[in-house]
């Protein structure tokens, strides 16, 4: 792990990634795009964060963002940066600029998928909690 999470908190990350993973599988089995799945995985990870947050006793924001690790696009990423590249040789084909430019939305467009999920029920719950 990158980040600085105790011992306590692993195995709730990983519980964590799992169920996202789970959840995007499942998506991606019934034909969703990547984003759309990448977005109800993030969506289910941050209402069972919210809703458990409390009996676990570990931080909500470190248990999101550990089971969201796994869903980031770095395929895409891979092939939308080497596309730039192969861009500017000299030789460029007339197709790699449009192949690079869509691996990069499906970069941007699954983070922020991941994101919006993610902050959703933060937002739904806290608004509730305020009342």
């Amino acid at each position: 792990m990158l980040f600085n999470i105790g011992f306590r908190a692993l195995p709730w990350c990983a519980a964590s990634g799992a169920l996202a993973l789970a959840a995007r599988t499942i998506a991606l089995g019934r034909g969703w795009s990547v984003e759309a799945a990448s977005f109800a995985a993030a969506l289910t990870v941050g209402a069972a964060v919210q809703l458990l947050q409390s009996r676990i006793g570990v931080s909500g924001n470190a248990l999101d963002v550990a089971g969201c690790i796994p869903m980031i696009p770095g395929g895409f990423a891979t092939k939308a940066i080497l596309g730039l590249f192969t861009v500017m040789a000299p030789n460029a084909a007339n197709d790699t600029l449009g192949t690079a430019v869509g691996n990069a939305l499906h970069v941007a467009f699954t983070i922020g998928a991941l994101g919006t999920g993610l902050a959703i029920p933060t937002l739904l719950l806290r608004v509730r909690g305020m009342k």
